[in-house]
C-alpha cells in the first residue's frame, strides 16, 4: 500500500510533463485538457460579475471567461498568477483580471459584488474555513451562486489507507477532506441553499498514474476519464470528490 500511496505523486510529475511534451506553454495539470466547458460553467451568465477563488493557473476563469461578463480570480501564490496572466494574454482573453490574496483574511470586495462565486479544490486546503464561507456568503449578490469543489474522503481507498494508519488525503496541503454530510452541513450553516448536489470521478489508488498518461496521451486520458465517470454513476460512494451549486438565500 505505501508503494501504491506513492504512485500520488504521478499528478505533480504530469504538470510539468504536458509542458514539455508541447501540449502547454505553462505548466497545468492534463485535466485541465479533458472538458473546454466544465460543469460549472453552465451555472454562468453573460451579465454575471464572477468571482474565482483560488484562482490557481487560472484555467477556471479562463473557461468561465466565455461565459460571463468578468472574471476577477484572487491567488495568493504569484507564480501562479504569472502563468494564468501568461494564458490569458495568449488567448487574447480580454475579461479577466488576476490578482494577489489571502483566502484567509477577509476579501477586499464590497458587499453583495459578485453573482458567482467559483471555489474550486480550494476549502479542503484552508484552516479558517467558516471565515470565507462567511466572506463569500457576503460578496454574494442576493440570490446568488457558489460553486464548490472539494474531495470526498469516505472511499474505499481512502478508508483503507486510513485502518492502517496512513493519511488517507490526496494532497499533503490538504487540512480536512469531506464527507457528504459534512459539506451539506457546513454549506447549510451559513445559510446556502444547496441547488445541484453532483459527484467527481471514480476514485483510485491509481490516479496520478493515469495523470501521467494524461500528460503523454491525451485520448488515452479520456477514455480512463470516460470509464471513471461511468464508474462512479453505479456507486456515488465511491466519487473522488463532490461537486455542489448552491445559493445564498
Amino acid at each position: 500500500m505505501f508503494i501504491i500511496k506513492k504512485i500520488e505523486i504521478g499528478s505533480a510529475i504530469a504538470v510539468r510533463l504536458t509542458k514539455y511534451t508541447g501540449k502547454s506553454k505553462v505548466f497545468i495539470h492534463p485535466k485541465h485538457f479533458l472538458n473546454p466547458n466544465p460543469w460549472f460553467t453552465s451555472y454562468l451568465q453573460k451579465k454575471d460579475l464572477v468571482l474565482d477563488l483560488g484562482s490557481g493557473n487560472g484555467q477556471n476563469a479562463i473557461k468561465s471567461s466565455k461565459y460571463s461578463k468578468k472574471v476577477i480570480g484572487v491567488e495568493i501564490d504569484k507564480s501562479l498568477i504569472e502563468i494564468a496572466q501568461k494564458s490569458v494574454y495568449e488567448k487574447r482573453i480580454k475579461n479577466i483580471k488576476f490578482q494577489t490574496g489571502n483566502l484567509e483574511k477577509k476579501l477586499q470586495f464590497k458587499n453583495n459584488y459578485f453573482n458567482k462565486v467559483i471555489f474550486l479544490d480550494v476549502l479542503e486546503h484552508l484552516i479558517r474555513r467558516d471565515e470565507i464561507l462567511k466572506e463569500v456568503y457576503r460578496v454574494l449578490k442576493p440570490k446568488g451562486l457558489i460553486m464548490v469543489g472539494v474531495p470526498n474522503k469516505t472511499t474505499s481507498w481512502k478508508k483503507m489507507q486510513r485502518s492502517v494508519n496512513i493519511s488517507s488525503f490526496s494532497d499533503p496541503d490538504h487540512k480536512i477532506e469531506f464527507s457528504k454530510n459534512d459539506i451539506q452541513k457546513l454549506l447549510k450553516k451559513f445559510k446556502f441553499k444547496i441547488i445541484y448536489f453532483g459527484y467527481a470521478p471514480y476514485d483510485t489508488p491509481f490516479r496520478g498514474f493515469y495523470d501521467v498518461i494524461g500528460s503523454l496521451s491525451l485520448s488515452a486520458y479520456k477514455k480512463i476519464y470516460r470509464w471513471r465517470v461511468e464508474k462512479v454513476k453505479k456507486d456515488t460512494n465511491e466519487a473522488s470528490g463532490f461537486e455542489i451549486v448552491a445559493q445564498k438565500s
